[in-house]
């Protein structure tokens, strides 16, 4: 078996035809028209009032930050498992990430947990709907209204993922996503803001366009930086765009067939997933003593990735809520990072590959 790769991109022929004609028409490559087209595509399918596109998901959330008047001085409670854009995005913003544990359940912050961290300088709530799963998002958003702090979502995993009968994205006052690479789609790197607050959206163009009262004019309102998208990769975003309803389809059979074949083995455990909403941006397990199956998916051609580590542990966070860094603080963001492994999610990926991973994956474990 040739090597399998954990996740890669998927473009054929209407993104090259798409980029070419493009190229033909004399399109100047900077956010335009096709830039519009793009963003009205996204806030169509999630079902919201206005989308932003910027030049990456970090981006999306430092904006988000920003538009909302997060700052220095301020709190933000992060999960302890995510990646490390979640806190460095409110870094950036000048405020300080909070860190709280995961529910064990659908490895999404907790919000009991939330309830306890919450302080006289909390001001948001970054609720990670990590691989498309909401986790308790209600009882978060509840806690939130109750509390007077906002709620943002990083749905960086959830493009064509539901809850409650809305889009993941749509349940705070801000929601990000991400284009790069291992996302559904993707336009190379990426990343979008919704809303359905016509101020907040109007603050997104200004922040990601140097703070200007308007395009292509140099009266500045507000401080703002360059995260501009741009038309070319708006271009292959609509082609992408066109086959999300077929990849959500596929995404979801892809999770179905690998847990039929391996949920008979007991040391393989999934993570509960409600496949009627949620759309799996990779197929995630917990494996006890995973180094020693790393070794053997490589020595087989197999791809993989570790998930993400509990961020309280990193050397880049240790200066960050000190009085966080006992070990047992976050018992569940720790047991998912020693032992959560993504296996080959693409949406290319063959049933026939499929089978021969599980069939690996078996032999080992036998």
């Amino acid at each position: 078996m040739e090597f399998i790769n954990q996740i890669e991109p998927w473009y054929g022929q209407e993104e090259k035809k798409a980029v070419a004609d493009y190229l033909n028409s004399g399109g100047w490559l900077m956010e335009f028209k096709k830039t519009q087209e793009f963003e009205g595509m996204i806030a169509k399918f999630v079902g919201a009032k206005y989308c932003s596109v910027v030049s990456n998901g970090t981006a999306s959330l430092f904006i988000a930050l920003n538009a909302l008047g997060i700052g220095q001085g301020d709190e933000v409670i992060v999960p302890d498992e995510t990646i490390s854009a979640t806190p460095n995005a409110v870094i950036l913003a000048g405020a300080k990430p909070v860190f709280v544990d995961i529910d064990k359940e659908s490895l999404c912050i907790n919000p009991d947990l939330i309830k306890k961290a919450i302080t006289r300088k909390t001001k948001a709530v970054i609720h990670v709907s990590l691989n498309g799963r909401a986790g308790r998002l209600k009882k978060i958003r509840r806690l939130c209204k109750e509390r007077n702090i906002y709620l943002i979502e990083d749905a960086a995993q959830s493009l064509g993922s539901f809850y409650g009968g809305k889009h993941l994205g749509t349940w705070g006052e801000i929601g990000c996503f991400s284009f790069s690479m291992p996302k559904i789609i993707t336009t190379g790197q990426g990343g979008a803001l919704i809303t359905n607050s016509k101020k907040l959206y109007q603050k997104f163009l200004r922040i990601k366009n140097f703070g200007r009262r308007r395009g292509g004019e140099d009266w500045y309102v507000s401080l703002g930086w360059n995260f501009k998208f741009t038309d070319i990769q708006a271009v292959i975003g609509i082609e992408q765009m066109k086959k999300l309803p077929w990849r959500i389809k596929r995404k979801k059979e892809i999770y179905k067939l690998y847990k039929n074949l391996l949920e008979v083995i007991p040391e393989v455990k999934f993570i509960d997933t409600d496949l009627n909403n949620v759309s799996p941006c990779f197929v995630d397990i917990l494996v006890p003593g995973r180094e020693a199956l790393f070794g053997y998916l490589k020595e087989h051609n197999i791809g993989f990735r570790p998930i993400f580590p509990a961020l309280h542990s990193q050397p880049a966070y240790l200066s960050y809520n000190k009085a966080s860094q006992k070990k047992d603080k976050f018992p569940v963001a720790q047991k998912i990072a020693k032992e959560g492994l993504w296996l080959p999610s693409s949406s290319k990926l063959s049933d026939s590959q499929i089978k021969y991973i599980c069939g690996k994956i078996k032999k080992f474990y036998a």
